[in-house]
């Protein structure tokens, strides 16, 4: 697989939101406005990039039986790293994630790649599919973010877009509001990609990865006598 095709994958075909539908906590929870999405994408490409750059240059001195602990020890170090300085220079973005800058070490989306990509691939390859994945996670975040602080608050990066007329939308900036928008996006760019590959003269499938029984991380461990990633 050459370098584009890594890096084509993170922000398309392989999308980590819109089309494997991982780490769908802090995906609904924090996207209430842009810049609360591009903390925790950003926060999180950083611990990709470098969680995936060490996985893959210990892969040969892990044993397999202990491969998941040793990679939730890996993430979990700059994972704090990411904690202590948000917290340090960024103390309102810290404050408004949350809880859900520690909860990045369960991101199904890190562990997936440090499992699927960074313990069967080379340092450089590794380095560049946690660059793709984290921006790929980070721009959807911010997509998500913009069309719920647009329509629940009237409002992008605090600016205010309407007049004082404007009646927002309040159920966007809640819970409900973030599963009826990402459906929504993600209708929309799987139409996108049906159109697509009609287009090209390909037959389209949706991603398998929506279906619970096909889900990407129930698969890592087909015969693997290690077993699957849960």
């Amino acid at each position: 697989m050459t370098a584009g095709q890594i890096f084509i994958r993170g922000l398309w075909k392989e999308n980590p939101i819109f089309r494997l539908v991982l780490g769908m906590c802090p995906t609904l929870a924090v996207t209430t406005s842009v810049v609360n999405g591009m903390g925790m994408g950003l926060a999180s490409t950083f611990v990709l990039i470098c969680s995936n750059g060490i996985i893959a240059l210990l892969r040969g001195f892990i044993p397999k039986k202990v491969r998941i602990p040793a990679f939730i020890v890996i993430i979990a170090t700059f994972v704090t790293i990411v904690d202590l300085v948000m917290h340090g220079f960024f103390y309102d973005l810290h404050r408004n994630l949350g809880l859900f800058i520690p909860l990045i070490v369960v991101n199904c989306v890190i562990l997936g790649r440090a499992e699927a990509f960074a313990s069967r691939n080379g340092v450089g390859a590794s380095l560049l599919d946690g660059l793709s994945m984290g921006l790929g996670f980070t721009l959807s975040l911010m997509l998500l973010g913009a069309v719920r602080e647009i329509l629940g608050n009237g409002s992008l990066l605090g600016y205010t877009l309407f007049g004082p007329d404007f009646p927002p939308l309040l159920v966007m900036v809640l819970p409900p509001g973030a599963f009826v928008a990402l459906g929504f996006l993600m209708a929309g760019i799987n139409k996108l990609e049906e159109r697509r590959a009609i287009h090209a003269g390909e037959e389209y499938a949706p991603p398998r990865e929506m279906d619970c029984g096909n889900c990407v991380l129930c698969r890592l461990g087909e015969g693997d006598d290690g077993g699957a990633a849960a």
